[in-house]
């Protein structure tokens, strides 16, 4: 289901840069009611795209910038939304970092002149990432991305972070389970759900083969 989301919030990061892309060729927009968010001197979230694995460089960056331009109060975080992958090798857990949208990062801004030009002037930066741009001093502006959008973006940061293990496992293989009632118990795995980091396997109790479903953390391979 995490997957999902990410491949679904993927898409519309892509249909924002198509627009935007538009946007800019037309070098005319008519400004809407929800335009005037861009210098309404509150704080919203922006995407900025960066060059690729240039990512955590970028809120590095930013973050120097910030404080040697004592701007804290105009750009408050910065967040390069991430997923830790656990892989389970030879019975030992390694964890490794992905980033869920490689080349972009989010930026919770109010903005205004100073603001944007050191938020796009900063290294590694290609440019800010809308659905629209409003035309202001000859300069394309970019408005807010949706609260409802960056809720789901950081709440399925999150969950993956929590969720997200991978076995080098397969059907019939011999697993021992290291927690829960069947703790200590040798089973052979009949299948395996990586959507739901569960598998099913065959647990000798009692001289009868019998049938348990386990959690990934709860096995160990043999």
């Amino acid at each position: 289901m995490a997957k999902k989301k990410i491949e679904e919030l993927e898409k519309e990061i892509d249909i924002i840069e198509d627009e935007q892309q538009a946007q800019e060729e037309e070098q005319s927009v008519e400004l809407s009611e929800d335009d005037k968010a861009i210098s309404d001197g509150k704080k919203h979230w922006y995407i900025v795209h960066t060059y690729s694995g240039y990512e955590n460089k970028v809120k590095l960056n930013l973050e120097k910038r910030i404080e040697y331009m004592n701007m804290s109060d105009r750009i408050f975080r910065i967040e390069v939304p991430q997923k830790t992958i656990t892989k389970v090798i030879g019975g030992k857990k390694q964890e490794k970092d992905e980033k869920v949208f490689p080349g972009y990062v989010l930026v919770e801004m109010i903005m205004d002149n100073e603001a944007w030009e050191l938020v796009k002037n900063t290294s590694g930066v290609t440019k800010f990432i809308s659905s629209k741009a409003s035309v202001k001093g000859n300069r394309m502006r970019p408005i807010p991305v949706r609260e409802s959008e960056i809720k789901r973006i950081l709440y399925n940061q999150q969950q993956t972070q929590s969720n997200n293990i991978q076995l080098d496992i397969k059907v019939g293989e011999q697993v021992k389970i290291i927690s829960g009632p069947f703790s200590d118990f040798v089973g052979e795995i009949t299948e395996v759900y990586p959507d739901k980091f569960k598998l099913r396997a065959n647990v000798s109790i009692f001289g009868r083969e019998t049938p348990v479903e386990l959690e990934y953390k709860q096995i160990q391979k043999l």
